[in-house]
């Protein structure tokens, strides 16, 4: 069986099988996308890492933006009804944690022992990540043409997750030649980034078609709403599986209808865990409650066998 482990911050190792034209993870790591789906509140926010952490995930990921330097003043000045007010300031600035928030957040996750990181949108908040001394980082797909912090994350030589949606090959080429340069270790993450993603868009075959061009491994970033296509693209070779997760879809928010409840989530971890064992080893053999089967059945006097 082509088994490789699951992502550390040094390497990712991957060897090839006789059978299959790709490698597959002896256990997918799975990252639970918490992003903005807490609302701007601590107490959710617990509930969720709670719920990634009892589903057997690997890490939870937010999302971090200084306000100011990612949206312009005419954009934050316009007109946008939310809990928070009635302008686009109001609603960006009560979805964002603060330095207090994300002390809790640290230190809650350590206390569980499950990893925590994020994906910045600016260089100041990769810079204000870096306190916590995190073992992992992320590219957003909106963020992969942004130059300083596509170089701010390949600078801190961080195993790191980065997502190719929205982006051309050419795109993903200039990303990946910053990572080599930086000597960063990465992974990368086939992603469609439309919220939630039809699964006749998902275009799984791409996880290939990336391990190809570019000899890494490679992941999966799901927008869909199901839990099957992060199975098959596990079984086509994804060695890190990110979903987003909420409480309920039904809450408010941008991300919330394009992710996973903790019961999917709880649904997709253990079907990732099983993958393995249903593949097998790729040998045909008759297993013993096979030949108690075959005894029971095949009336026939083993002189007229075949074979």
């Amino acid at each position: 069986m082509n088994i490789v482990p699951i992502p550390n911050a040094a390497t990712l190792p991957v060897r090839a099988a006789p059978y299959l034209p790709w490698p597959i993870a002896e256990r997918a790591f799975v990252i639970a996308e918490i992003g903005i789906n807490h609302n701007g509140d601590l107490d959710i926010a617990k509930q969720l890492i709670d719920a990634a952490h009892a589903a057997g995930c690997d890490a939870v990921k937010f999302q971090k933006r200084a306000i100011d330097v990612v949206y312009s003043a005419e954009v934050l000045a316009q007109l946008r009804q939310s809990p928070w007010g009635d302008t686009q300031r109001a609603q960006k600035e009560g979805l964002e944690f603060g330095p207090a928030d994300y002390d809790e957040i640290d230190r809650y996750c350590r206390a569980l022992g499950i990893d925590w990181f994020a994906s910045a949108w600016d260089a100041e908040s990769q810079a204000f990540l870096a306190k916590y001394k995190l073992k992992y980082n992320k590219i957003a797909s909106a963020m992969i043409t942004h130059r300083a912090v596509v170089t701010a994350v390949a600078a801190e030589r961080k195993l790191t997750f980065l997502s190719t949606g929205m982006a051309t090959m050419e795109e993903v080429d200039a990303a990946v030649a910053v990572f080599r340069a930086a000597g960063c270790p990465f992974i990368l993450m086939h992603t469609v980034s439309t919220y939630p993603a039809a699964e006749a868009d998902l275009n799984l075959l791409t996880i290939e078609t990336l391990r190809q061009r570019y000899g890494v491994a490679v992941g999966y970033s799901g927008h869909e709403t199901a839990v099957e296509p992060s199975v098959m693209a596990a079984l086509l070779g994804a060695v890190a599986i990110e979903r987003h997760i909420t409480l309920d879809r039904g809450m408010y928010g941008s991300d919330q209808s394009a992710s996973l409840e903790p019961d999917e989530l709880r649904q997709l971890v253990t079907r990732l865990k099983a993958l393995p064992d249903m593949l097998g080893d790729g040998r045909k053999r008759v297993i013993d409650d096979e030949a108690a089967v075959a005894k029971k059945l095949r009336y026939w006097p083993a002189e007229d066998n075949l074979g």
